[in-house]
């Protein structure tokens, strides 16, 4: 699926509002009813299951020190008041449901969608808004104007404290009866922000967000992107709501599926609000940018006269004393992921280590003299080189003379990449196809930009056309990009997977695609053959998502990746 940019989005609406003649309230309306209709579904399942809902008063009202006079009148008055506002909740089976709207179209979305909810009936609804009601925009006005006419009302949030301590002692009463009738709410909806946000969220803001965050057994429904989050990255500024589902319009934004924005997001639907299908289809030419939630092109029939040959003989360099797992994990997972024949070099000291764990890819010691190996690896389709190969200055000078000279694809893992730092001269000298697999901390090695890497999209795309390779830039939501600046958003996988190994089955994935003869030739036609890199990280996602439904997070291990590949590979098959 095609993922769009803040800056396409806005484009796209221009577009669709002055050169097609859509209203922009039409476009509002649509987007606010795909949120209530979300927001409908999630509050409609056993409304009971949680429970009698509990809350902690004020201490200013009803807690006392053993020395403190009696409540007041007034207090006593105003802490029976509060406690109804919650044992109501306790007897009233309709659903309560507040809405936070900022100033922007955004929360124009949200003061329709609460509109939309009233009109529903079986509800209650309140609707608020954050921030200067001098910048709120005109649509969203519009929708202020006919949230009244149908008997709402569109309240001020004026809570600019976010110290919770503080704000107990300090807040007026109307405030706290406000503050307790949020608590007691089924479902909000997030409506401050929409895909423009690029400073921290801050004030009243940040007061809005942790209203929301305060009670995580009840879902937040974010619209677009969740407040807080980086629509082009992922990062948080500074604050962000946690949805349990984000109601995203027309495309999907790439900070949806990258960084602590995938965690945030919660579950991501996308639904169309009216964006005309030439503009959705024909405006935006260049370089590709989608995320991947199923293979770009599957897994086609593998040829009934072929032989082990045709489907790959591999090279693999790896291993090295203490790490002798990491060659294995290689060479079992390319195996499986279809390679013909592997060949699995390994220094000499670990060798013995490496053969016992071998039935089907072919160990051997590495020569002495690097002709030897240099003619081994030229006799190969593709290379893999890095996994647990150690960083002595006698590895690291083979790794770059073999880059210097060799002819056929490379794939680079690990301390193959490490290999290259301050050689970068020599990725940029070669003619032929290089793929590099690193994680934030070896992409940080690799090119001197500081961690955590924030724009990793951006940072993957320019990488991949500055040095003319193929760089998957591994985590939540690894990134594929291409030289031409096509780039995919892997949108599977789970934390289950960050466990050590785990990479190196992806690269030996990534190689055994890239030798298979029959994949190669279906992408002579002008596709890009980074798209089977893109396939086999989503197939190693997919390997791990399996795995967590079955063995769950914490038990699972990089050999039951391998041993799920069966099955996903030939879920993916045509």
């Amino acid at each position: 699926m095609e993922l769009r940019t803040a800056a396409q989005m806005r484009e796209l609406d221009r577009r669709a509002i002055e050169e097609y003649g859509v209203p922009s309230l039409e476009l509002m309306e649509n987007a606010a009813r795909a949120v209530a209709d979300m927001v409908w579904e999630l509050i409609q399942p056993e409304k009971d299951e949680f429970g009698p809902i509990g809350h902690s008063f004020s201490t200013a009202i009803i807690m006392h020190k053993k020395d403190a006079p009696p409540p007041t009148d007034e207090e006593t008055r105003q802490a029976n008041e509060l406690r109804e506002i919650v044992e109501s909740k306790n007897t009233d089976p309709i659903p309560r449901i507040a809405v936070f709207c900022g100033p922007g179209n955004n929360g124009g979305d949200g003061v329709a969608c609460a509109r939309l909810l009233m009109e529903k009936g079986g509800c209650h609804v309140r609707a608020f808004f954050v921030g200067d009601r001098t910048k709120m925009t005109p649509d969203e006005k519009a929708m202020e104007d006919k949230l009244i006419a149908a008997g709402g009302c569109l309240e001020d949030f004026l809570v600019d404290m976010t110290d919770r301590s503080t704000l107990e002692a300090t807040m007026d009463f109307e405030l706290q009866k406000l503050l307790t009738w949020i608590s007691t709410c089924d479902c909000m909806v997030d409506a401050l922000f929409g895909i423009g946000l690029t400073r921290p969220v801050e004030g009243v803001f940040r007061t809005a967000v942790l209203q929301m965050q305060s009670r995580p057994s009840r879902p937040v429904v974010s619209c677009d992107i969740p407040s807080g989050v980086n629509a082009d990255t992922g990062e948080v500024l500074g604050e962000a709501v946690q949805a349990e589902v984000t109601v995203t319009f027309t495309y999907p934004k790439p900070g949806l599926y990258m960084g602590e924005g995938a965690s945030r997001a919660g579950k991501v639907r996308v639904y169309e609000i009216g964006i005309p299908d030439e503009l959705n289809y024909g405006c935006f030419d260049g370089p590709r940018l989608e995320m991947v939630n199923s293979p770009v092109s599957g897994l086609p029939r593998r040829p009934r006269n072929a032989h082990k040959g045709d489907f790959g003989k591999l090279f693999i360099l790896a291993g090295s004393e203490g790490y002798t797992g990491a060659p294995v994990l290689a060479a079992r997972a390319a195996l499986r992921t279809g390679a013909g024949l592997v060949y699995l070099g390994v220094p000499r000291e670990v060798y013995p280590i490496v053969a016992v764990k071998c039935d089907e890819a072919m160990p051997f010691p590495l020569p002495e003299d690097y002709p030897a190996i240099l003619e081994k690896t030229r006799s190969c389709d593709v290379a893999l080189i890095g996994p647990g190969l150690g960083r002595a200055p006698e590895t690291e000078e083979l790794v770059l003379r073999l880059l210097a000279d060799l002819d056929i694809p490379v794939v680079l893992d690990a301390d193959g990449i490490n290999a290259l730092s301050g050689h970068i001269d020599i990725l940029d000298k070669r003619s032929a196809l290089t793929i590099l697999t690193p994680h934030e901390g070896e992409f940080a090695r690799l090119t001197g930009c500081a961690l955590p890497v924030k724009d990793r999209l951006t940072a993957a795309r320019d990488f991949a056309r500055e040095h003319g390779c193929v760089l998957v830039l591994k985590g939540h939501g690894t990134v594929t990009a291409a030289p031409d600046g096509s780039a995919w958003v892997n949108a599977s996988g789970n934390p289950g997977m960050a466990k050590g190994g785990s990479g190196d089955v992806l690269a030996g994935m990534i190689t055994a695609l890239l030798g298979q003869k029959h994949l190669r030739e279906e992408r002579r036609a002008g596709d890009s053959t980074a798209e089977l890199v893109a396939d086999a990280v989503l197939y190693h996602g997919k390997a791990g998502d399996l795995c967590a439904q079955k063995l769950g997070e914490y038990a699972m291990l990089p050999t039951d990746l391998i041993d799920a590949l069966p099955e996903i590979l030939e879920g993916y098959s045509r």
